[in-house]
């Protein structure tokens, strides 16, 4: 009998190393078909698993109590499993070059806790060689086994979308491939225990992993292209939402919109491939310049909000702003490679007051990243300008009567009385006092201009 059949009847065991946005929902998707074990050697993060708290808010706090996973920090339980699949981070250093310590320890550990006949699938996000050039000599180092005798490896890239209820694991087509044709069948099998929308069998495992990086790179340069093209029509005076929404009327244009690029796949996926490019000679030009234009856009929403300050007559230092989200994504608690704290960061450069408001955000990731903490909406009062950084579906119900009863009352220079009707919509002498920059284009513009607020979007 097989290692599939083995799995299917439970006879043997499913590892997931690396229990955070894309290793979680496979432990509870594989839990439903076969014995599975959970590892991270985050223990805190385990001891909340076992609490019936899920932290990602990926899968909910039911299916985590519901499960038949066994979570565990302790390495030695890997021991009883057949089938391994990584899913650990694989982030950037500061240079922009791949940071490989997190995958690198995980082979270390499944290296020292590695039985005869398993098979090793991975899916961090890595350039092409990784899987066979460097984490197998580990491996073998490690465990002192040898691979294609005593065990075997393949690829499988996570294509998991955190935040969206849709697409999920199992709803997407799963990218797999093997070391050979024995165990790319067996990871198919496996794969297509949990994944309803099929498997497709890439003919090796380097076009598995450039498979995968190329979907985010894709993303990042058209998120680029959209970027720069809201740069060019803020210089015309010309909506770039309106734009889009003309052009989108033909069948093949394009869905994307300008934005921040951040978090850990999408703003980070690139520079894998870039990394490796230069290995082999080749300097991207592409690639690289849509990472440039991305990387920046922090900074250039923060520039345009300190000329939106200036355009109102109010003073930069000492000015108040409130950001509505601080995640990377809409939706999601990840705060990884946000870019919001770009805009955060280069507004305090210019000595302004910044609070944060985020319903989403993961309170302990954001404060132990960033040293920032989120306010709630009623506890913030007599703000100069709000910055609506992500589309939160928490944020959708919220109006502009609402938003203005936040800015600060203004003061008539003739009597030197704060007047509370400042904020009116019909109080004289206030246009253009309420700054809103809008980044994703959350409210109606015309609206807010009605409202008598300075509006800006990207």
């Amino acid at each position: 009998m097989g290692l599939y059949e083995l799995i299917k009847n439970r006879q043997e065991k499913v590892s997931i190393i690396g229990l955070g946005y894309v290793g979680l929902p496979l432990a509870i998707s594989f839990a439903k078909k076969a014995e599975v074990i959970g590892f991270d050697i985050n223990k805190s993060k385990v001891e909340q698993y076992l609490s019936g708290v899920n932290v990602t808010k990926e899968v909910g706090d039911e299916a985590i109590q519901q499960t038949t996973a066994f979570f565990t920090w302790e390495e030695t339980h890997l021991k009883d499993a057949k089938f391994h699949i990584i899913a650990v981070p694989t982030p950037i250093n500061r240079d922009k070059t791949p940071d490989l310590k997190p995958i690198i320890g995980a082979c270390k550990i499944l290296g020292n806790n590695l039985s005869k006949g398993s098979i090793i699938v991975f899916e961090s996000t890595v350039y092409p060689g990784v899987t066979e050039n460097i984490c197998v000599s580990i491996i073998e180092k490690e465990s002192g086994l040898k691979c294609g005798l005593d065990f075997k490896v393949g690829y499988s890239p996570e294509r998991i979308n955190p935040g969206d209820k849709i697409h999920r694991l199992e709803s997407i087509v799963k990218v797999v491939s093997g070391m050979d044709k024995e165990s790319l069948d067996t990871i198919a099998k496996v794969y297509e225990l949990v994944v309803y929308a099929g498997v497709y069998k890439a003919e090796s495992i380097k076009v598995a992993e450039a498979a995968k990086v190329i979907e985010n790179s894709q993303r990042d340069i058209n998120i680029a292209f959209m970027n720069e093209l809201s740069i060019i029509f803020d210089k015309m005076g010309i909506d770039t939402k309106a734009v889009l929404e003309a052009a989108s009327t033909k069948w093949n244009f394009l869905n994307f919109s300008p934005g921040l690029v951040g978090g850990h796949c999408i703003g980070v996926d690139p520079y894998y491939l870039t990394y490796k490019a230069e290995e082999i000679g080749y300097h991207s030009q592409i690639i690289l310049a849509g990472r440039k234009i991305n990387d920046d856009m922090g900074k250039y929403v923060a520039e345009h909000t300190v000329k939106l300050l200036i355009k109102a007559d109010k003073p930069v230092k000492g000015s108040k702003a409130v950001i509505f989200g601080v995640t990377f994504k809409e939706n999601c608690p990840d705060v990884r490679n946000t870019k919001v704290v770009d805009i955060i960061r280069e507004l305090e450069e210019y000595g302004m007051e910044i609070k944060v408001i985020d319903p989403v955000a993961d309170k302990e990731d954001l404060w132990r990243e960033y040293k920032l903490n989120t306010y709630d909406m009623k506890e913030v009062t007599d703000i100069d300008v709000t910055i609506f950084a992500v589309p939160h579906e928490d944020f959708k119900s919220i109006k502009l009567s609402d938003l203005k009863k936040m800015f600060r009352t203004i003061t008539n220079s003739a009597s030197g009385v704060a007047e509370e009707a400042a904020v009116a919509d019909d109080a004289p002498g206030v246009r253009n006092n309420c700054i809103l920059v809008d980044v994703k284009g959350m409210f109606n513009r015309k609206e807010a201009e009605n409202m008598n607020f300075l509006y800006w979007r990207l």
